[in-house]
């Protein structure tokens, strides 16, 4: 049996069950109920088991790209290369010292013991959202009374102390980014 033969069987398969529907909604007599079960005749039995059969044997079948696929699955290649070119940006220094702060902590107002608190909260919470630069304002120390600024030596030691902290340096625009008034630092990880 070859393709066009099976079309064909298929084809007046297809007809013969809509004529036979259209009979059967004509027929129904009164007295039937709309949802009640119909005795299916030897011929409708046939022409539904040679029609299950086709469904069943196409089941089987697969279509050889879908197989493919499934076996080798499918890559980006654009995405990895634009991953890649992210993760290449990141370690870059410049692009790191150069790029807008994503966080900024301020710290005036506070005293020394709440500075390391509020500092190690921020930071736990800026490595858990993979930010990577963060600016801690602390001010330039010009209203500290009997003796030298205090803040701006505990941001230093907490940066050296703690290891998720990497680069740090000051803003070079002193207007807007606040200059020595406030450090800017790369999170690891």
């Amino acid at each position: 049996m070859d393709m066009g033969e099976i079309l064909s069987q298929w084809d007046e398969l297809k007809a013969r069950n809509a004529r036979q529907q259209n009979e059967r909604r004509k027929v129904q007599g009164p007295g039937k109920k709309a949802n009640a079960p119909e005795k299916k005749s030897t011929a409708q039995k046939s022409a539904v088991s040679i029609e299950d059969e086709i469904l069943e044997e196409n089941s089987r079948q697969i279509n050889p790209m879908e197989m493919w696929l499934r076996r080798y699955g499918t890559i980006d290649k654009d995405k990895i290369a634009q991953e890649s070119e992210e993760r290449t940006k990141m370690r870059s220094h410049s692009y790191l010292v150069n790029m807008k702060s994503e966080a900024v902590l301020d710290l005036h107002g506070l005293h020394q013991d709440e500075v390391d608190q509020r500092l190690d909260a921020f930071v736990t919470d800026c490595c858990r959202r993979k930010i990577k630069k963060i600016l801690i304002i602390h001010g330039k120390g010009i209203h500290t009374t009997g003796g030298a600024p205090v803040l701006g030596k505990m941001v230093r030691n907490f940066i050296e102390r703690d290891k998720r902290c990497g680069m740090s340096g000051h803003p070079k625009k002193q207007n807007q980014e606040g200059g020595s008034g406030a450090t800017w630092v790369i999170l690891k990880g």
